[in-house]
């Protein structure tokens, strides 16, 4: 780890030859980017806006902070509520702890567009460094003979540009009032954290349809189980699987749309369902179906989930380990409540 901060601290060097602008992107370190008002505290600075997505993101167990920060005077347009409009110079910071902190993530919306940035903390938390922009593969001990990569720009790239809306967690369904229970790995609101009330009653998220007006969108499904699972695969998959993104030529999403009121909004396994996956796995002679009912063994889904395989695995990158509470639910799910009944979530254009 030695050896990375180094490299890290070289890079720093280097960046600080180039330009001797204090505003230069990205900023050598994080305590350049304006989280903390005290770096030596690590006190965070007077308006940024800690949130807690209800459907987090699985990075190996990390535990993870985030905030966000708009210019002053601005506010989100939310008209599209899948995909939120953010004013230029909005960032986002995310803090990743494996037994201290180890990383944090830098997004900012300049007028060229978003741009990452990632920064590794040394071990006695004193001072967080750029990472290259190839990143840190192995840059972070997590236990269990395990390292953590830190991710490069084009990583970040892959994840946060894979549909439209650019922000993973910070959204009307991830912000509701409304939190699921049952929700994998769910985080309590902190006591100085937001919802999407709190930002709609002081005007920072405004526009949203008169149907989301209370604050509180959820998941409509016919069980707590439903409810969870498909929470899961919008928080984990959605940001690649939609059907507006790099990869809709699949057609194949796994996103929870809030663009029409609940009466309206397809089925939640219209891509899904009776779906032949177009990746056959390792071990199968023939391409099987991305869920098949009451069949977590011969669902395409449910086995990637399951897979670290570097052939096989979903996600692709930014996970080592298994997220076996979210397996579970997955097949459970599909075990017993998707029944015969779930041809009807095909969508008509598949019957």
């Amino acid at each position: 780890m030695k050896k990375l901060f180094l490299l890290a601290a070289l890079l720093n060097l280097t960046l600080a030859a180039f330009s001797s602008s204090s505003d230069v992107w990205p900023p050598a370190s994080l305590r350049e980017t304006g989280l903390y008002s005290d770096w030596n505290a690590k006190t965070v600075a007077p308006g940024k806006l800690r949130f807690s997505p209800q459907y987090p993101l699985w990075t190996d167990g990390a535990i993870k902070t985030r905030w966000m920060e708009l210019p002053a005077g601005t506010f989100v347009d939310a008209s599209d509520p899948d995909v939120w409009q953010f004013p230029v110079g909005t960032r986002f910071w995310k803090e990743f702890r494996f037994s201290r902190r180890s990383e944090t993530r830098f997004i900012e919306h300049t007028a060229e567009g978003w741009k990452y940035a990632a920064y590794a903390w040394n071990e006695d938390e004193s001072e967080a460094l750029l990472a290259p922009e190839r990143g840190l593969p192995g840059g972070v001990v997590m236990g269990g003979g395990l390292r953590h990569d830190i991710p490069s720009r084009s990583d970040c790239r892959s994840c946060h540009e894979g549909s439209p809306s650019r922000i993973l967690g910070f959204s009307a369904l991830q912000l509701s009032a409304d939190r699921d229970p049952n929700a994998p790995h769910a985080e309590p609101i902190s006591n100085d954290g937001i919802t999407l009330r709190t930002l709609m009653a002081r005007g920072l998220v405004r526009g949203l349809p008169a149907y989301l007006a209370d604050g509180a969108p959820r998941i409509e499904a016919k069980s707590p189980t439903e409810r969870a699972a498909l929470g899961y695969l919008h928080g984990n998959c959605a940001h690649c699987h939609t059907l507006s993104g790099e990869l809709a030529s699949l057609k194949f999403s796994l996103q929870y749309p809030l663009t029409a009121p609940p009466s309206a909004r397809p089925p939640g396994l219209a891509t899904t369902f009776g779906q032949i996956s177009k990746f056959v796995p390792p071990s199968w002679d023939a391409p099987g179906d991305r869920l098949v009912a009451g069949q977590p063994d011969r669902s395409v889904l449910a086995l990637r989930m399951a897979s670290r395989n570097p052939v096989a695995a979903m996600p692709p990158l930014g996970s080592r380990v298994v997220d076996d509470e979210a397996v579970a639910l997955i097949r459970r799910w599909i075990a017993e409540e998707i029944g015969t009944d779930a041809l009807k979530h095909k969508s008509v254009e598949d019957r």
